[in-house]
């Protein structure tokens, strides 16, 4: 008999650790991952280069008409990556400037609605693992599983400033906190589909807890959900 294959959905604030937990999992279950945010980001990356008024509806959604999203495997990383009308954005979408206008973008309702449908689409096989804002709310409300993750404010400032710094050291923490504090405003306020915990979701906080640490702690619970 075949092992169960499950919906799991995980939600959170940026930078605090839930697109490593949702990597880790996924590839200890074998399942897909689909990093929710890669969408927006890269939404975000096609209305920025064609100019797109992100007050004007038949223009968002003309942009969105010709839009195609899509993740592949790179088989020399491992990892999966995001494309948009064919040409890979993964790098082009983690940039600050997209960083900074990727919530204002994600709030549009016409943009939410299209991407939702993809990702249920996506969710529709099983075996799936989606990280964003509204995965367990919105997305997949009847997830079998749904983990909400969380961390010292602090914690995801520093945590975003190093892996920026990576690519831009000439970007300050001051920049980084006021990005973080600003997105999560956003987040948490827009009217469609705002960040929040689903009554049915567990919390982790993954503030004090290493990557090896947090894995065994969701993998752990993972499986019972599935052996259930």
């Amino acid at each position: 008999m075949s092992e169960k294959k499950i919906v799991i959905a995980i939600d959170g604030l940026s930078s605090c650790g839930k697109s490593t937990i949702a990597r880790q999992l996924a590839k200890e279950l074998n399942y897909l991952y689909v990093d929710s945010g890669a969408m927006y980001r890269a939404i975000t990356l096609y209305f920025l280069r064609n100019n797109i008024d992100f007050n004007n509806k038949e223009q968002i959604l003309n942009a969105l008409d010709g839009m195609d999203l899509d993740f592949r495997l790179n088989e020399q990383t491992g990892k999966v990556e995001m494309f948009m009308n064919n040409e890979n954005v993964e790098y082009l979408i983690r940039e600050m400037i997209v960083a900074d206008k990727v919530s204002e973008v994600a709030a549009i309702p016409e943009v939410r609605e299209f991407a939702v449908k993809q990702q249920q689409k996506m969710g529709a096989k099983k075996g799936i693992i989606m990280d964003g804002r509204d995965i367990g709310t919105t997305v997949f409300p009847d997830a079998e599983l749904k983990l909400f993750v969380t961390a010292d404010n602090a914690v995801r400032v520093e945590r975003r400033f190093k892996e920026l710094y990576q690519k831009n050291p000439n970007i300050t923490i001051e920049e980084v906190a006021h990005n973080i504090e600003m997105r999560d405003y956003i987040d948490a306020n827009r009217e469609v589909s705002p960040l929040r915990k689903a009554s049915d979701a567990i919390e982790i906080d993954t503030t004090n807890l290493t990557p090896e640490e947090q894995l065994q702690k969701v993998l752990k619970i993972a499986q019972n959900v599935i052996n259930s």
